[in-house]
Order: structure tokens, then C-alpha cells, then sequence
């Protein structure tokens, strides 16, 4: 048997909406070549109640009606003349590309403190002076230095975390000449170190007893 007439997908008419399939593509096709409108919205009521039985997942989710409708103007490349129970899309809104994202503003000089710790200060800026305030802006002094800690593995003078408060703060934020001291470093890193050996000697723990579940009992 000798097939003259093969169809290729790629010589076929692009479905704008694949997931439809071809069918779908050529009973809109079908809707639009229709004469007068009465017909083209008695087949659009038909098409949207296959579409419908397509998804059936998605009956109860909220405009799903809608979804469909305009899927369907869509697909027919907004060229249906035909009623629709929704406002119907334009070709141009459809094309239309959203705005930009304003991306938060990162500090990569001082990255090692995380991008938290300017919602911190930013937080920090707006209370009012006073005993709650300067115990808020310490706590933030002590987690930066605990950051730069942490990233460089060394020793860090407090006026250094200081600057790049004041820096980081706008300037609203001053204690570069401050007469109290920030946690000590030691402390900081032998916090961190105990939390270390706590979690190892849980793993360890939990790896043993694993191989004692192995062990054959004679």
C-alpha cells in the first residue's frame, strides 16, 4: 500500500494553544468561517463545553468559565466574531509585556551580611528613640559582626561594624563613638562552634545506633 499524501506537523497549521490539540484548532477554524453570528455562538457554546470536559480538574476553580472563553479568542487568533458572557480579549492586551521588576537593592561590598540585614536597619530607622530602639540596633551591631565572622573566619574590630552601620543605616544610625562594646568574638564563635559539635554528635549518635540495627544477634 502506497501512501501519497503524508501530513508533517511542521507543514500543518501552528496550534497556538498545543495542549488542545488539532481538533480543537479546526472546530474554531470551522466557528469562524460561519455566516452569521447565531451559528458561530451556538458552535462557541459547543467548543467551550469540550474545552470544559478537557479539564475537568479545573471545574471548580474560580473563573474557570472565563479562562476558557478567552482561550478560546485566543486560539482563534482574536478573529471570532461571536458573543461572549465575558469582556472579550484584545490582541493587543494579550501582546502587551508586563513592566520591569524593581529588584531589592543588595550592598555587594558588604554581601556577607546577608540581604536581611537591611530590612533590619530599615525597621531599626523608623522606631523612636529609646531603651527598645538602642537594644534593637545592638542586637543588629552583634548579628553583623557575627556575619563577618562567620564569612571571615577571623577577628573583626567593633568600629569596623560601626561604619558600615552608619554606612548601611544612611547615616541615621551613629555609634562610631559608642564607649559600649559589642559581643565578645570569642563568644560569638564558640556559640557557633557548640552548636557545631552538638549536631555532629547527633549524627553520630543516630549512625550508630543504626549499625547496632544491623548487628547479628547470635
Amino acid at each position: 500500500m502506497i501512501i501519497d499524501n503524508l501530513e508533517y506537523n511542521t507543514e500543518r497549521e501552528h496550534l497556538i494553544i498545543p495542549e488542545y490539540g488539532r481538533h480543537m484548532q479546526k472546530m474554531i477554524n470551522y466557528a469562524k468561517s460561519l455566516e452569521t453570528k447565531e451559528e458561530r455562538n451556538k458552535v462557541a457554546k459547543g467548543i467551550i463545553a469540550v474545552m470544559g470536559n478537557m479539564q475537568p480538574h479545573l471545574r471548580d476553580v474560580p473563573d474557570f468559565q472565563h479562562k476558557l472563553w478567552d482561550q478560546l479568542f485566543i486560539m482563534s487568533n482574536f478573529e471570532l466574531d461571536a458573543d461572549s458572557p465575558y469582556e472579550i480579549p484584545t490582541k493587543e492586551i494579550y501582546e502587551e509585556r508586563p513592566e520591569p521588576l524593581d529588584y531589592p537593592q543588595n550592598f555587594p561590598k558588604y554581601r556577607f551580611y546577608g540581604n536581611n540585614i537591611k530590612t533590619m536597619i530599615d525597621v531599626a530607622n523608623t522606631w523612636e528613640d529609646g531603651e527598645l530602639k538602642e537594644a534593637l540596633i545592638y542586637t543588629i551591631a552583634n548579628h553583623m559582626k557575627k556575619c563577618f565572622l562567620n564569612w571571615n573566619k577571623d577577628t573583626v574590630e567593633d568600629a569596623v561594624i560601626f561604619n558600615h552601620l552608619f554606612e548601611l543605616s544612611g547615616g541615621k544610625i551613629d555609634l562610631r563613638n559608642s564607649e559600649e562594646s559589642l559581643t565578645d568574638a570569642t563568644s560569638l564563635m564558640r556559640s557557633k562552634t557548640k552548636y557545631s559539635n552538638t549536631s555532629s554528635s547527633k549524627k553520630g549518635h543516630h549512625k550508630k545506633s543504626s549499625s547496632n540495627r544491623q548487628r547479628k544477634r547470635y
